[in-house]
């Protein structure tokens, strides 16, 4: 450390200690609110901004998230900053957001001192924009409608913060937003993201009344009362030379109860719970899946979806949610037991929202962003759940050497790029991913790995009992203990693995087609091989779809919780049954009798060929229709064994815009009966 660091650090300590004296010798004098804030803070008011900038982490984010939703307005902003005590929420915005953007900013503050430091910092920088007002919260009335009110730190303070609330009502312009930051204790019973113990409430109100300020739930409560929420973010941060010890405190924005035109850069649809969901004990901390592992493609013939669709899937990697709402549907519930499933799917779709496709590409396309943290700081984490903002912020390494190295699948494509570089086989890899056509693909593969594979000699046996073992399945594949067990009822698992790589190798064109395992070998899509929402005609509509309207909702809870909430037109149960116990396989069924409207289609995948469980759906009242098995090539996945499709009896069928789907799927005999996709076709039409 240098000389003058050194003094530096004295003198900041000299300041600091400066203000802990007058934090706890010097109480509280004066009758009136501006009186005591005099008082207060006159002696530390040149060393506030020091001291203060190590505890009151909420500002820069809550700046960070209302600079996000001005962003899109060209000039002429308004902010009336309420508390602004010295002007360094604006010093903070200009680093944010460029101030000439702004026609015009007051920092409002009672405290006399405060203020001064407040001027001296503006005519410091040269701010012709920004005035400092010494004047009441409660009562003080800009020139013009505000675009952006603040509350950062002071509302806390302010005796009669409904006055200041009701101030900020009446000055704030239509489709403007007002912004709070502040410490909190929650109510006695609050919403799940908030929620204190009796020791917790009792022990952080006490401490902080002794500077005079009301940590009560009180403010929040009516804030909410008078606008409506738009981000909220709660978590804790330390206090300086207070060691273990953190302070709860809260990000919240809202906006005027009486808004309804359409803002979507400020007021995009809203998708996800705002809380933090728990993750499963059996769950790895992060997600099974960076993909959808079912075939989109085989998917809509069968459900031929339309705008008055409600569709509940399992969100699994998101790709296919997303390729729902962008074929048309009403709307698209994706849900997931595994939170981390639902922060993914979050994460795609406000990149959607809010940025250019190439920086879309960059991180889900090619899985690497160099700049990854800065968008999830600025442009993401303000319109993520808290749950998704701390995950990513925690996983935002995965986005430095690829996406699709990450998760349980990451772990296996790491395996494979390793194995290739041990057996330099790199450019066996990369010429198979871009053979010029199938046939080329076949050759290659099938004098090679396939061949070594059909062989099966004890060398392919050995490897293969490290790759095939339950644990490395289930963290992995996501091939958990019941699918496993379906699996050996009707095959070794290793020859269901030689099938399926063989099968896919043989009929599906890696280079123009498969997505799938091209992201599998390589750890990337290419731009004419990836999901739909990756293509650029169907990024811009998604765009539109996921901001305007509440198009894709995401939830993480127990799949039949999510399905008793609403009636459904088609149910997406990709292998879900396959996970379950007999108990709960009725339950399902249940539920699936209950919610799904008479016509609706019921689709799911089984890695068994024939699962017991087709019988009880269909004896919930479905006509239950086994399209294919893994006796043959099935779709561009085809992991699994069979693929089917259940009618919901009880009435007329949904009308269908494809005269293929106009009829009701009738099984000829049993749900045991297999059908190829063109046959399965005709019987619809018959």
């Amino acid at each position: 450390m240098g000389m003058w660091a050194m003094v530096d650090a004295v003198r900041g300590l000299s300041q600091d200690a400066h203000c802990l004296a007058s934090i706890v010798l010097r109480g509280n004098g004066g009758k009136s609110h501006k009186e005591r804030l005099d008082f207060f803070y006159g002696p530390q008011a040149h060393a506030y901004d020091r001291f203060r900038a190590n505890f009151l982490h909420g500002r820069q984010p809550l700046l960070a998230a209302c600079a996000a939703r001005l962003r899109g307005d060209q000039e002429g902003l308004v902010w009336v900053d309420m508390g602004g005590g010295t002007a360094e929420n604006v010093e903070m915005m200009s680093h944010i957001l460029d101030l000439s953007r702004f026609r015009k900013i007051y920092v409002v503050d009672i405290c006399s001192a405060l203020c001064e430091v407040a001027r001296q910092k503006v005519k410091r920088k040269g701010w012709h924009n920004v005035e400092v007002v010494e004047a009441d919260c409660c009562t003080f009335a800009p020139e013009e409608p505000a675009t952006l009110i603040t509350f950062s730190y002071s509302l806390t303070m302010i005796p009669d913060f409904m006055a200041a609330i009701d101030n900020a009502v009446r000055h704030l312009a239509e489709d403007g937003i007002v912004g709070v930051a502040d410490f909190f204790t929650s109510a006695k019973y609050d919403l799940p993201n908030r929620q204190h113990s009796y020791i917790q409430r009792w022990f952080w109100r006490g401490m902080f009344d002794v500077d005079g300020i009301d940590l009560g739930p009180e403010r929040r409560l009516y804030l909410e009362h008078q606008f409506e929420p738009v981000y909220e973010y709660n978590s804790r941060g330390k206090i300086p030379y207070l060691p273990v010890i953190q302070a709860p405190y809260y990000q919240w924005i809202g906006k005027r109860r009486d808004y309804t035109k359409k803002n979507l850069v400020r007021f995009p649809a809203r998708a996800s719970d705002e809380f933090e969901a728990k993750r499963p004990p059996a769950f790895p901390p992060t997600f099974l899946y960076s993909l959808s592992w079912e075939d989109p493609r085989e998917d809509d013939k069968f459900l031929n979806i339309n705008k008055d669709d409600t569709v509940l899937t399992l969100t699994s990697g998101g790709c296919n949610a997303l390729d729902l709402v962008y074929q048309g549907a009403g709307q698209v519930v994706a849900v997931d037991i595994n939170p981390a499933q639902s922060y993914l799917l979050e994460l795609k779709r406000i990149a959607i929202v809010r940025l250019p496709f190439e920086d879309v590409w960059s991180m889900f396309g090619e899985g690497v962003h160099p700049k990854f943290e800065k968008l999830l700081k600025e442009e993401l984490a303000p319109f993520l759940s808290q749950g998704a903002s701390n995950f990513w912020t925690r996983k935002s390494r995965y986005f430095k050497n690829g996406l699709y190295y990450h998760g349980g699948m990451g772990r296996l494509i790491r395996a494979v790029r390793a194995l290739a570089r041990i057996t330099r086989q790199q450019h066996w890899i990369e010429s198979l991913v871009n053979a010029p056509t199938l046939e080329m693909q076949k050759e290659l593969w099938f004098s090679t790995v396939g061949k070594w594979l059909l062989q099966a000699n004890i060398f392919t046996r050995i490897s293969a009992f490290f790759v095939t073992n339950p644990i490395v399945l289930w963290f992995c594949a996501g091939v958990c203990k019941g699918q496993l067990n379906l699996i050996r009822k009707e095959d070794n698992i290793y020859n269901y693995v030689v099938r399926c790589l063989n099968s896919t190798a043989e009929y599906s064109h890696l280079r123009d087609s498969n997505y799938f395992y091209r992201c599998c070998l390589t750890g990337k899509f290419s731009r004419h091989c990836c999901p739909r929402f990756l293509e650029k005609d169907a990024f811009e509509k998604l765009k539109v779809d996921l901001a305007s309207e509440e198009r894709l909702l995401i939830r993480t809870t127990a799949f039949v919780e999510e399905l008793r909430k609403r009636m459904y037109t088609k149910v997406i149960l990709m292998d879900h049954v396959d996970w379950l116990e007999q108990g709960d396989i009725d339950i399902l069924c249940a539920a699936l009798k209950d919610q799904v409207k008479p016509g609706g289609r019921v689709i799911w995948r089984s890695a068994s060929r024939s699962p017991k469980y087709a019988k009880c759906i269909e004896k919930a009242g479905f006509d239950v229709v086994r399209i294919t098995t893994s006796d043959k090539y099935m779709d561009r996945v085809n992991m699994y064994a069979s693929f089917y499709v259940g009618i919901r009896q009880g009435g007329p069928s949904i009308d269908e815009t494809d005269d293929v789907m106009e009829k009701k799927l009738s099984s000829p005999g049993s749900p045991n009966c297999v059908l190829n996709a063109s046959t399965a076709l005709e019987q619809l039409t018959q």
